[in-house]
């Protein structure tokens, strides 16, 4: 009993988990990768899964205490996930430290990068050409316009979800 309490997980921390688990499952609908033609790569899937917590992160951000230890584990648990998968394909464990350092600092660049493209609706040309630089090989390629309006629509639609339900883990994510 006395070690139930170490041993069971926070509830931010068991909400985070299942966040980053539902922005995962909703990064891999295929529509991303076959209509709107994102990269089926590793690299497209890492800013398709980057995007997701992103949206989570902002949805989270000011909203006191509690939201910003389930965005904490959100995060966490995006950073498990991408050493996990380093683990998988075999990436030997010297440089996954390495590989990780060098992917957190490409998150926080598209953090940043985000947070200036979506500060000025309604005009959706910064979203444009950020998602054009992060999600597609090269300009020009798969239908910005469409992950775009995505990224309009799912902004809303987590605006709209209440914080409630987001800080137990649920989240409900617009069709693409």
């Amino acid at each position: 009993m006395f070690l139930d309490r170490w041993l069971k997980p926070r509830p931010a921390k068991a909400a985070g988990a299942k966040l980053y688990a539902s922005a995962v499952a909703q990064a891999r609908a295929p529509v991303f990768y076959r209509d709107f033609g994102v990269r089926d790569s590793m690299e497209g899937r890492f800013e398709l899964f980057s995007l997701h917590v992103i949206f989570l992160i902002e949805r989270l951000k000011g909203h006191g205490e509690a939201a910003g230890e389930v965005s904490q584990a959100v995060f966490d648990s995006y950073v498990k996930g991408l050493d996990d998968a380093f683990r998988e394909i075999g990436v030997a464990d010297t440089s996954v430290g390495k590989k990780m350092k060098k992917l957190a600092g490409a998150f926080y660049g598209r953090l940043k990068a985000y947070d200036e493209a979506v500060a000025s609706p309604p005009d959706t040309t910064a979203v444009v050409d950020f998602l054009a630089r992060t999600a597609f090989e090269e300009r020009g390629e798969g239908d910005v316009a469409a992950l775009s309006a995505y990224v309009i629509k799912t902004r809303k639609a987590l605006a709209d979800q209440s914080l409630e339900a987001l800080l137990q883990g649920d989240v409900t994510w617009p069709n693409p």
